[in-house]
């Protein structure tokens, strides 16, 4: 590898990195502005994204014009091609982010509803998912990246454990389904995320093995 593909490779890394810290911060704040029902800080969340999208598509620019004038070979075009792939995945995850702001503003008009269920917990563990998975790409890790992939199941599982809380709430409450229906959308958007984590973390096996895993067993 020349000396300058090392430095661009190496600014790609950065700015994926600078990427991923935009988007851990937008999912922080998402869940805190529906926990806190902060519309204010849900409107930051929506307002950022903007910066999140512009960062995007810098990427996808550096990603390709590195493709046209490097000629990258081997586990550098492996990197490269991750690098495109995983810019789109950690994009995703930042627009699941302003859904759930934007329900978070809708919700902020509404009377609460009581429903057993800690949006925090499973807010952590995916947000843990996506660090990882950076953390992985970064180390070129399979290891950790294998631990995302295990990771999806149980928030998979949180998922289903939400969609029954919130069908009984529903026959307890049926005047409030707007607000469970949109808190259930909550719980779908941070599961999608998760699943996006995933993604990330088996382009960082592709990367460093060349093994294309993306339908096994994440067992």
């Amino acid at each position: 590898m020349s000396r300058h593909l090392q430095r661009e490779i190496e600014g790609l890394k950065k700015k994926i990195l600078a990427l991923g810290a935009m988007i851990e911060t937008a999912v922080r704040d998402s869940v805190i502005s529906i926990e806190k029902r902060d519309a204010v800080l849900a409107q930051q969340v929506i307002d950022n994204d903007a910066k999140i999208d512009q960062t995007e598509v810098d990427i996808e620019e550096d990603c390709l014009k590195i493709l046209a004038l490097h000629q990258p070979v081997a586990i550098d075009l492996r990197f490269i091609i991750a690098m495109l792939k995983i810019n789109n995945d950690l994009e995703r995850i930042g627009d699941m982010a302003v859904n759930i702001a934007e329900r978070s503003k809708f919700l902020s008009t509404l009377p609460p509803v009581k429903i057993a269920f800690d949006f925090t917990l499973m807010a952590d563990k995916t947000k843990t998912m996506v660090k990882n998975s950076l953390d992985a790409m970064v180390n070129m890790d399979c290891n950790l990246a294998n631990k995302v992939r295990t990771g999806d199941n149980e928030i998979d599982a949180i998922n289903r454990q939400m969609y029954e809380q919130t069908k009984k709430a529903m026959r307890e409450h049926p005047d409030r389904i707007d607000t469970l229906v949109h808190l259930l959308g909550v719980s779908r958007s941070l599961e999608r995320m998760a699943d996006h984590a995933t993604n990330i973390a088996e382009d960082v096996i592709y990367m460093v093995e060349g093994a294309i895993i993306r339908h096994q067993d994440k067992e």
